[in-house]
């Protein structure tokens, strides 16, 4: 696949965790009341919101044609979580500070 193929899929990739996972993490221990959810409650809640996008990531499943950027979303995704889990994702974790120091 060329980078001209993957772009925006690596540009969807590189926002998802922390504008949505990250976003609906905060909105969830918001209104739960938890002001200090520990690193790993955190990560484990952007991984989860994450993964209730699991449905659009499988958007072009079945298709022969596109079996090859099918691939590489899923090995993206994986990726991804991995770095979340990991505490890898440097906007994540900015994102727990941020919130632990104004939430």
């Amino acid at each position: 696949m060329r980078q001209d193929q993957k772009f925006e899929i690596e540009r969807a990739f590189d926002l998802i965790p922390h504008v949505v996972g990250s976003s609906w993490a905060v909105t969830q221990f918001r209104f739960t009341g938890e002001r200090r959810p520990s690193r790993e409650q955190y990560r484990r809640s952007v991984i989860r919101y994450v993964e209730l996008l699991d449905p659009l990531f499988e958007e072009f499943a079945g298709s022969d044609d596109l079996q090859e950027v099918q691939e590489y979303i899923r090995r993206r995704r994986r990726e991804e979580i991995e770095r979340i889990s990991a505490g890898r994702n440097r906007e994540v974790e900015k994102r727990y500070d941020r919130y632990l120091d104004y939430g």
